[in-house]
């Protein structure tokens, strides 16, 4: 069955190893039968800085306070254009690509400001005016998939559990589990391709070889079983019951084995 899918791609190089791989997916899903919508971050001159300039129609003019103003903006349809076209784009997909280098430990600050802005309240979390009630497994992007497609400049053994940079599923946590789970996608283990900088051609031509045939599966892949707030694992929606993983502390209390 054809689906949408929408990749966001964020590297200025348009000759990069991550514009590469967008096409790479584009071509892929396109010869699989689905639609591709992409939103290439640079191209597009994407305004990164959130800030007052997306509250157009200010509820209060005395202070701003993000949340209210987000959802203000978002309720009164006084949102941006720019905005308002990513959002119907992830409104249209029922899976969505994040394609990026791993910069300083995180996704380029392009990116990052693509969530800020497009992650509006009232639509990614807040969901009729419930508060936290629905986060976590749970929002206004439940039902669509999530895939991380990252690039890194050191070799895979810096990211091993022991390895000197740190596990890149903890690292990319605040992603996974927040940007994305928190509104209610369905988040697949990450695709990552290590050591860049020193990939011979041969090399590139086989990291493209793995992720075509990634994609292959991207609508029947087991998401990461992160535990969903309103799953029984949270009495107060806020900390694990004493009986759910004894023991462990930290991110990976939050994964289920």
């Amino acid at each position: 069955m054809s689906k949408t899918v929408l990749i966001v791609f964020a590297h200025p190089d348009p000759k990069s190893l991550t514009r590469q791989l967008t096409d790479v997916a584009i071509e892929a899903l396109e010869n699989q039968g689905h639609r591709v919508l992409v939103s290439d971050l640079y191209g597009m001159g994407w305004k990164a800085v959130y800030d007052d300039g997306d509250f157009p129609a200010r509820r209060d003019p005395e202070r701003l306070d993000f949340a209210a103003e987000s959802s203000h903006a978002y309720e009164t349809g006084t949102q941006p254009a720019d905005v308002v076209a990513e959002q119907k784009k992830i409104l249209a997909a029922d899976a969505v690509i994040l394609q990026f280098p791993l910069w300083w430990f995180g996704m380029p600050a392009i990116l990052k400001g693509w969530i800020d802005r497009v992650w509006a309240r009232g639509l990614a979390y807040g969901i009729g005016g419930t508060g936290n009630q629905h986060r976590y497994g749970e929002g206004g992007f439940a039902g669509r998939r999530a895939l991380v497609s990252v690039t890194t400049g050191g070799p895979a053994k810096d990211y091993a559990p022991r390895g000197i940079n740190g596990p890149l599923d903890q690292i990319l946590f605040p992603l996974t589990h927040g940007a994305l789970f928190y509104p209610g996608m369905d988040v697949l283990p990450i695709h990552a391709l290590h050591g860049v900088n020193q990939l011979t051609p041969e090399g590139a031509e086989t990291a493209k070889a793995a992720w075509r045939a990634r994609l292959e599966h991207l609508f029947e892949e087991q998401p990461i079983r992160f535990r969903a707030q309103n799953g029984g694992d949270y009495p107060d929606h806020h900390t694990l019951a004493d009986d759910v993983a004894p023991g462990v502390s930290g991110l990976p209390a939050h994964t289920a084995a």
